[in-house]
């Protein structure tokens, strides 16, 4: 009861009041994206009421009163989405450090180091996320006091203990002396079908929105090849079947070819990273319609990182065995129209960062328009929340971002976003940026 008041403390320090949306507010700029199709349209014009988008457009009808907010030489967008974010966590300057202060810190503690990050996401612009694992619950917590307005961040999915097999690249026991924890592997760990089905009832006993599951070995963990595969075909099967029974979604992280597939073939939501899948599994994927999210920008992150000296040398050796054929691989996904969401990684790289996966996404060889879809109407129906958000129509909620200029002409004004509204609250609303002349 101690931990629980204690906890109760330093969130009421650390809180915001609970904000209102205004009664009726009409948001202007110059264009507006429309996702559903891919197109600009000017001028952009949104009216919004209690929380929802009521109407769009200049002949849409203004309930008297309304506030006007002017944004200018601006397009206005559904609130980014993105789906594979870690808020809980965020690279240190030294990675030795960041894990003996995983240790000494106290779950409160933990949990408190979250609320900026979770923040920041949202003033990026991304009014939703995806938290693809946790430990502690602590996404879970997090999850519901952004809900109740105790504190500022985007809406969340959250998956908690990432679903593991004994040693596989999401038990965070790796590497340690046996007996040196109280607990040697994570929550999430299990082997076999049956024990890996109460795993996953675990989770949504407390609280999980959809289950992770670690199909692969990892780029950042210190076990095993990062294409290894460390579940058999019945085992995953297992993990899908008793989520999808429950009617919650499955994301895979997967780098490897035969585990990849072995998840497809399992029937998961998504396959996360991908990056040395082979055509075999793109084409399996398309044909079962398996969303991929490639988290294009996350080896961008990874990369810096390494070149700073801020990973253990596994893990830069690691790091390049992915290089290459990452590169293939998402070009192919997106030439024979693997059906593709935005995610980012965030948390192994700086938060914040988000809107940098558009401009990857690009340099592979999809068209902004496209580019931005995936973090909008793609992202929702992966999601499973495109009868409320992800495009700006009418009866949808009120979350609207503002980049400077034509982000159509400019993939990278999504890095700008000055307006972030979220449930018809403006969380932030700053003059826009300006956009430099073509030379």
């Amino acid at each position: 009861m101690r931990h629980v008041l204690l906890l109760g403390t330093l969130l009421l320090s650390q809180s915001v009041p609970a904000a209102e949306p205004a009664r009726a507010q009409v948001l202007k700029a110059a264009r507006l994206f429309d996702a559903k199709t891919g197109k600009v349209v000017t001028p952009g014009v949104v009216v919004v009421a209690e929380g929802k988008v009521v109407g769009v457009g200049p002949k849409a009808p203004v309930p008297e009163g309304a506030t006007v907010v002017e944004l200018g030489d601006a397009t206005l967008l559904p609130g980014f989405m993105d789906a594979h974010t870690h808020l809980t966590v965020a690279p240190g300057p030294d990675w030795r450090k960041d894990v003996v202060d995983s240790f000494q810190r106290t779950i409160p503690e933990l949990t408190l180091d979250a609320l900026p990050w979770a923040r920041t996401t949202l003033m990026a612009g991304f009014t939703t996320v995806r938290n693809l694992g946790a430990e502690h619950f602590i996404d879970v917590g997090l999850r519901n006091s952004i809900a109740r307005g105790t504190v500022v961040g985007p809406r969340i999915l959250a998956a908690t203990s990432s679903v593991s097999s004994t040693g596989g690249h999401c038990d965070y026991g790796n590497s340690w002396r046996k007996g040196l924890l109280a607990e040697d592997s994570s929550p999430g760990v299990a082997d076999g079908p049956d024990a890996l089905r109460a795993r996953v009832r675990e989770n949504f006993k407390y609280g999980a929105d959809l289950i992770k599951v670690c199909a692969t070995g990892g780029v950042m963990s210190l076990n095993g090849d990062a294409d290894a595969p460390q579940f058999t075909q019945a085992e995953l099967e297992a993990v899908v079947d008793e989520a999808h029974s429950r009617r919650r979604k499955v994301a895979a992280h997967a780098h490897g070819a035969e585990g990849a597939k072995r998840a497809i073939r399992a029937g998961v939501d998504s396959i996360e990273h991908g990056t040395l899948m082979d055509d075999e599994g793109l084409e399996l994927m398309k044909r079962k319609g398996t969303w991929y999210v490639p988290t294009a920008f996350a080896f961008n992150g990874i990369q810096e990182l390494a070149a700073q000296g801020k990973l253990p040398p596994a893990t830069v050796v690691k790091l390049q065995t992915v290089a290459v054929r990452r590169e293939q691989v998402l070009r192919k996904a997106i030439a024979i129209g693997v059906r593709i969401a935005f995610g980012t990684d965030a948390g192994v790289f700086a938060h914040g960062r988000n809107a940098e996966e558009f401009a990857a996404l690009v340099s592979f060889g999809m068209t902004p328009a496209e580019a931005l879809r995936t973090a909008t109407v793609h992202a929702a129906e992966l999601l499973g929340v495109s009868d409320r958000l992800g495009t700006l129509e009418p009866g949808k909620l009120a979350d609207v971002v503002a980049v400077p200029g034509n982000p159509l002409q400019d993939i990278r004004a999504t890095e700008k976003v000055f307006f972030v509204m979220k449930d018809g609250v403006i969380h932030r609303n700053e003059a826009a940026p300006s956009i430099p002349a073509p030379r």
